[in-house]
């Protein structure tokens, strides 16, 4: 065993004592959390006009700061992006982390000198539990990579702004520095497939034992790797030991990273968004990721089916219950207050707290009244090619609200990697796993509201062509699994029967 390793192994233990100090008080750790964000804001501009001072509960709370989104928030931000001190948080940002808008473009999202800090130790602290609850370290000793956005900041009034990814890379610990690939210049390179190309000539020849970054992107550079070398990326790097992502659900392209791969692969699930980093999986043995309590945020939680009704309930860590999807608020030491961050969560165990994330409140499919979400369309094609040979490189669901003939239906447009044999009994498959999750769509079945699903094959590529040309390709960019409308789907290209 390398010094590293030893090192690694004595650091997580240290790491995972600290971590049980608040996983086994979680409620008091948030209530500690409310009342230190409250403290150091209140003299803010925010804090005055929400009269901080006169909250000392989550009742007060509740009452002086109303739920907002980055809309609602944006008098504010704009005064922060101008460059005014003390408005959301005090003093002013060290970076914006730049997002893509819906309605309003970019969006500015700030990181402070309070908050930077546990975006790097969350990753960290991810790590460093895998290896105190597997003892394997042995990856410290080789090279890792992370797939990342250009770690180039441009600069907003004095403040340096860039993606998260890439303000993160300036992070990187000195003793990591050595082992981390891509080069500072490849990184720098914006264009993505230029970019994944030099990097599949960096790292070809080393012995990469870490491999890190959002599914899709991280298939594309396998995909390459391969063609390049001849061999499956498991030969290429025999010492693979690791892989890290976050972003999206893993489950779908497992079967096609075990192929590219040509064995399995432990994995380590993230949380992280622009505005903060949230959770982690914390076991290979157990479901869900660890939400972090202690870390700088302040959590709410609001049932996704009463979220659009006036005054749904906000719910506290200790009041949530399992198999709910909520729609996750959160309060931070970035100035984010009673903040929707779009995404919705379910908890799988209170002991400790474990998430799973389920979709995003606007990306769900209700055309009908079913509320079909993200985790119910992925665990059903999961389960549809559990036993078969199907391989999915990508995918999503759109409604066909006005069908040429016959009832409504579901559309599931689908890049395969390996077709099924029989697509019309793959998509029974689909459709039987959808109506066991859903009572309201397996309602609209059997009322014949709805016809099955239908399954529609995307050409090779078509879901990065189609990323390319909103240019959203590569970086921290994602689909999303489904919509409510056909915006996505009618740009995609699909093969001709």
């Amino acid at each position: 065993m390398s010094i590293k390793s030893l090192g690694a192994k004595l650091f997580a233990s240290i790491i995972h004592k600290k971590t049980q100090k608040w996983v086994n008080n979680p409620v008091e750790a948030q209530q500690r959390v409310l009342k230190q964000l409250l403290e150091e804001a209140k003299f803010t501009a925010f804090g005055k006009d929400h009269q901080f001072e006169k909250i000392s509960t989550h009742a007060d709370f509740v009452k002086h700061v109303p739920v907002r989104d980055y809309e609602g928030l944006r008098t504010y931000v704009d005064r922060v992006v101008a460059g005014e001190s003390n408005v959301l948080w005090k003093g002013k940002p060290i970076y914006f982390a730049k997002t893509s808008g819906t309605t309003s473009g970019a969006k500015y999202i700030p990181l402070t000198k309070e908050s930077m800090p546990y975006h790097i130790t969350a990753a960290r602290n991810a790590i460093l539990t895998y290896v105190h609850e597997t003892g394997k370290a042995d990856f410290v000793d080789g090279k890792m990579i992370f797939l990342q956005g250009s770690p180039i900041l441009e600069e907003k009034n004095g403040i340096k702004l860039g993606r998260l990814s890439g303000i993160v890379a300036h992070y990187v610990p000195a003793y990591l520095q050595k082992n981390r690939l891509p080069s500072y210049e490849t990184n720098c390179i914006e264009d993505w497939e230029t970019k994944v190309d030099a990097v599949v000539e960096e790292t070809i020849v080393e012995d990469m034992r870490v491999i890190s970054g959002i599914p899709s992107w991280v298939q594309m550079y396998f995909e390459r790797l391969e063609a390049k070398g001849k061999k499956a990326v498991g030969e290429l790097f025999p010492n693979f030991n690791l892989f890290i992502y976050g972003g999206v659900n893993y489950e779908p392209y497992r079967a096609k990273f075990e192929q590219l791969i040509g064995r399995k692969v432990p994995s380590i699930e993230l949380f992280p968004a622009s505005e903060g980093f949230f959770a982690y999986q914390d076991s290979q043995v157990e479901k869900g990721l660890l939400l972090l309590l202690d870390s700088g945020i302040f959590y709410e939680f609001i049932r996704a089916d009463e979220f659009f009704t006036e005054n749904p309930k906000r719910y506290t860590i200790g009041e949530v219950e399992l198999g709910v999807n909520y729609v996750l608020i959160i309060s931070t030491n970035a100035g984010l207050w009673g903040y929707n961050i779009g995404d919705t969560v379910q908890f799988v165990s209170l002991t400790p707290y474990r998430i799973v994330v389920s979709g995003r409140i606007k990306h769900y499919i209700s055309a009908f009244g079913e509320h079909v979400i993200g985790k119910e369309v992925e665990t059903a094609i999961q389960e549809a090619m559990e036993g078969t040979a199907v391989q999915v490189n990508e995918f999503t669901v759109a409604p066909q609200i006005t069908p040429s003939e016959g009832l409504p239906y579901h559309e599931w447009f689908i890049e395969f990697g390996k077709i099924p044999t029989n697509l019309e009994a793959f998509a029974q498959r689909i459709d039987d796993a959808l109506r066991k999750q859903n009572v309201y769509y397996d309602d609209l079945i059997v009322g014949k509201v709805l016809q099955r699903l239908v399954i529609t094959p995307v050409v090779k590529d078509g879901f990065q062509e189609y990323m390319k040309s909103i240019g959203k390709l590569g970086g921290q960019n994602k689909l999303p699994r489904l919509s409510n409308d056909r915006n996505i789907v009618d740009q995609l290209v699909v093969e001709s029967e």
